[in-house]
């Protein structure tokens, strides 16, 4: 959660603003009325991010690194091939560990693996069934994931924040019409902003895919699920 102070611009009056880290507490006033409200906005992600793994076996710890050193130069080639610099794709893990046959009483040596997760984000989300299906194809990783993202934050907080803000002075007015008033200028708000930009995959696990084009892709026409961004607004109107 970040909270921001946000200016809001009305007819005459500039409003001041509080940034705190705790929710602000408000003394009673005359002639003024405090409402609180919340917004939100739901927008199209504009990003996508495949993950996936790049594993590899061998007898020894060299062997294992020449395998997996291989399979990620496939990789780097499957990207090229798809339009995407393969400096763009980054590395979150990488092991080389060895691997044992516990079903003895003493455990032995019998290899080494070579683990690593890459993950690529991509802005054009045609690219991303060509990408998934020719690792699929080509066998060179394990699981596979995709999700979707919002980058641009920035539009989205300002979209969810005047939601917040519209149901804010919906509210005010009603209760100063209600008491037989008019409602006043702000003199006073803060905003509190939420973001959910956690990355939802939609597929794992891909195995090895048929020949290019007899079947649709599992997430053939679906969109993907939309970025919600909230707003809390408290706001402090005068009453004439």
């Amino acid at each position: 959660m970040r909270r921001v102070a946000i200016p809001l611009l009305l007819l005459s009056l500039s409003a001041a603003f509080v940034l705190s880290q705790d929710r602000p507490t408000i003394q009673a006033q005359p002639n003024t009325v405090y409402v609180s409200a919340d917004g939100k906005f739901e927008a199209d992600p504009d990003t996508a991010v495949a993950q996936f793994n790049i594993s590899a076996r061998d007898d020894n710890s060299r062997g294992a690194y020449d395998k997996a050193s291989k399979q990620t130069e496939q990789v780097r080639q499957i990207l090229r091939n798809n339009g995407i610099d393969p400096k763009k794709a980054e590395i979150s893990s990488f092991s080389i560990q060895p691997v044992y046959d516990y079903r003895q009483a003493k455990q032995k040596l019998v290899g080494y693996s070579v683990n690593a997760d890459v993950s690529v984000k991509v802005k054009d989300f045609s690219k991303i069934a060509p990408i998934t299906q020719q690792l699929a194809d080509s066998d060179i990783t394990g699981n596979q994931s995709i999700g979707y993202t919002l980058e641009d934050m920035d539009a989205a907080k300002a979209k969810a924040v005047e939601d917040a803000y519209r149901r804010a002075r919906q509210s005010a007015t009603a209760l100063a019409h209600a008491a037989g008033r008019t409602l006043g200028d702000l003199s006073y708000g803060s905003v509190d902003v939420f973001e959910n930009v956690r990355v939802s995959p939609m597929a794992r696990s891909m195995s090895k895919m048929s020949a290019a084009g007899a079947t649709p892709a599992p997430t053939e026409e679906f969109s993907p699920e939309k970025v919600t961004v909230t707003a809390h607004v408290n706001a402090l109107f005068g009453m004439k």
